[in-house]
């Protein structure tokens, strides 16, 4: 197989953060020998996070097994995964912003079509559901455990406790589709031939509600998340190890 140098769009900050964590770890669990130092699965995780490179490919750039890939991976995501947020953390920092934007996000999956749960009716394909919570800038605050994919938005932000968090001092603005959640999370009137100021309203709400979608984009800059292949018990602890990594840029 061929093997040539390529970049990943993160900055050196990144990789040495990545890298202590992992020297710390290793200090830990007693670890006294690698084929990788630190430094190098740090870069070989990002390039994974990152860039989408396969376990195959990176065995061949970084001269290992690809089970010993699967190992380094695992264990980051993992360690990375520990360190996410909690819900109860991420409202610490809302109740500090003017108002917190919720949304979902659909991670597609390679699944066939016998796999119903994790087929969204609504996207037309496979997927995880995941919630967002972004501050007025579209930043993301954080993301929540995947859910399959044919889970109602209201049904999966009622199993993390969403609606129980935001309370009446936190503004959360959100889609029609949280219709009913709390007297908290604000909403758009349902209709098409909306007019007068319940149309005002909706194009408002809107406005507001668009800069969430800066955070879905954020989230899907690590191009794991644009196809992943997998297991599903696995996502919610990529999706995890993507917003520490966020998080700390």
């Amino acid at each position: 197989m061929l093997v040539y140098p390529s970049a990943i769009d993160l900055s050196s900050r990144t990789l040495q953060r990545l890298a202590g964590l992992l020297a710390g770890h290793r200090c830990r669990i007693g670890s006294r020998w690698r084929r990788l130092a630190c430094g190098r699965q740090a870069l070989l995780v990002l390039a994974h996070l990152r860039c989408g490179d396969t376990y195959a490919r990176l065995a061949a750039g970084f001269r290992i097994g690809i089970a010993t890939v699967y190992r380094y991976i695992r264990e980051t995501v993992d360690l990375l995964a520990s360190l996410a947020p909690t819900l109860e953390q991420a409202m610490d920092t809302v109740r500090r912003k003017a108002y917190v934007i919720l949304d979902v996000t659909l991670l597609p999956i390679d699944r066939i079509a016998a796999d119903r749960p994790y087929y969204s009716g609504k996207k037309k394909h496979h997927g995880m559901n995941v919630q967002v919570l972004a501050d007025p800038a579209g930043r993301l605050i954080w993301a929540s455990g995947a859910l399959p994919g044919a889970t109602h938005d209201l049904t999966a932000a009622r199993i993390h406790d969403i609606p129980a968090a935001t309370a009446d001092d936190i503004k959360c603005w959100a889609d029609k589709a949280y219709q009913g959640a709390s007297p908290g999370i604000r909403v758009p009137f349902r209709g098409r031939n909306l007019r007068g100021w319940r149309r005002r309203h909706n194009r408002d709400h809107a406005k507001i509600r668009s800069l969430g979608e800066r955070a879905m984009a954020i989230l899907k800059s690590w191009r794991v998340l644009r196809k992943l292949r997998c297991s599903t018990t696995r996502i919610t602890s990529v999706v995890r190890a993507v917003v520490t990594l966020e998080l700390a840029i």
